[in-house]
């Protein structure tokens, strides 16, 4: 047996129903201490007022297993019954309260305020509200119509009221995620145009231009899928060195030496550390060490103390390839790997055409990454 919640031991429910093309019916439904329910149909009996009786009760059975909770209040909106209140803000509503007793505040003021326009217009009404529940804020779906006596005339306001607060807070992730999205697109598009810029001012042809800027491109895009799949939270390093170099080797990850370090990028880091790798990589299979067979690279990365924070130290080696020329090699992503990856982590870099192979030491800062306490060298 279904019964109206407590404390209001004898009251009335007025349900509106449309039943076929019958039109709207309407019946009441009385609680009484005895816990037994007796009711009268206001309108056509078509079964008479047990099947409505039946009915309501299914009504309510149902009402009970969701997060509505319905509500009756007179015309000077006290309270007069409340039915599946469980944990809402209806949880407080007693006999002969209003909402200013129950809420309080702008949210007692808004209440009233829509519930007021539904007696004076005679139209429902539909709103949301949010209420502090403690140290959490839950939000409300709050529908309002007016309830009518037997001749018809306004005697109150019915409503139900839904708690939202999941939807609201997968809607606020929703947002936020897609903020952060148009963030990181925006990032992107001004890494994209600076790459151009750069591309375009040290390419003798437009051949030469398309080749570097689709490969600087092409790196942009492996380094961003590491990102994304890992939830953006950024790209370890040993994924960005093998997904950026390994191609550009003719004998793969043999002629890479390089040792696994248990780091993390930041997701700006990722993407930058991995075009500097593309421009060493590119650099190295066209007149350097990867250029010739036996030729070798060496990966170098650890974590140290420079000056008052932790840094990551990368160090490209290259050795066993043709003899450096810094006349020929010093066009090569220069700009890229002086200027726009150091500036874009906050750190440091050094190139270094030195007899046996080119040196790159990049360095950035703590911010930039995480790190195994382990890894931390000294």
């Amino acid at each position: 047996m279904v019964a109206a919640t407590e404390p209001f031991p004898c009251n009335v429910i007025h349900f509106h129903v449309q039943v076929g093309f019958g039109g709207r019916k309407t019946w009441k439904i009385y609680r009484f201490s005895s816990d037994r329910l007796s009711g009268d149909h206001c309108g056509r009996t078509d079964g008479g007022w047990w099947s409505l009786l039946t009915l309501g009760q299914k009504i309510l059975r149902a009402i009970e297993n969701t997060e509505m909770s319905v509500f009756a209040q007179d015309l000077d909106l006290r309270y007069s019954w409340v039915s599946n209140a469980g944990r809402s803000w209806l949880a407080s509503a007693k006999t002969g309260l209003g909402d200013e007793d129950i809420l309080g505040g702008a949210a007692a003021t808004r209440s009233m305020e829509m519930k007021r326009e539904v007696l004076a217009s005679g139209k429902a009404v539909r709103y949301e509200m949010s209420i502090v529940h403690g140290t959490q804020t839950r939000w409300y779906d709050i529908s309002v119509d007016v309830d009518r006596d037997d001749a018809g005339e306004a005697c109150g306001i019915i409503g139900t009221s839904f708690d939202i607060t999941d939807q609201k807070r997968r809607e606020e992730t929703l947002k936020t995620l897609l903020r952060e999205l148009s963030h990181r697109s925006k990032n992107l598009l001004a890494i994209i145009q600076s790459l151009a810029s750069q591309t375009a001012r040290h390419s003798l042809t437009v051949p030469e231009f398309l080749v570097r800027f689709r490969g600087r491109i092409q790196s942009l895009s492996y380094s961003q899928d590491i990102v994304t799949d890992a939830d953006w939270r950024g790209a370890d390093l040993e994924s960005l060195v093998t997904t950026q170099v390994e191609r550009y080797a003719p004998d793969g990850m043999d002629q890479i030496e390089f040792r696994p370090l248990a780091v993390y990028l930041s997701p700006t880091a990722s993407l930058h550390v991995g075009l500097a790798l593309h421009e060493l990589a590119v650099n190295a299979a066209s007149y350097g060490s990867l250029s010739v067979p036996g030729g070798k690279v060496t990966i170098k990365a650890s974590v140290e103390d420079v000056g008052d924070e932790a840094a990551l130290v990368v160090v490209w080696q290259e050795r066993g390839g043709p003899r450096v020329r810094p006349e020929r090699d010093a066009r090569f992503g220069t700009s890229t790997l002086e200027r726009i990856v150091p500036n874009a982590v906050g750190g440091e870099a050094r190139l270094e055409y030195l007899p046996e192979g080119i040196r790159y030491t990049l360095t950035i800062p703590e911010a930039q990454f995480e790190a195994m306490p382990s890894n931390r060298a000294g």
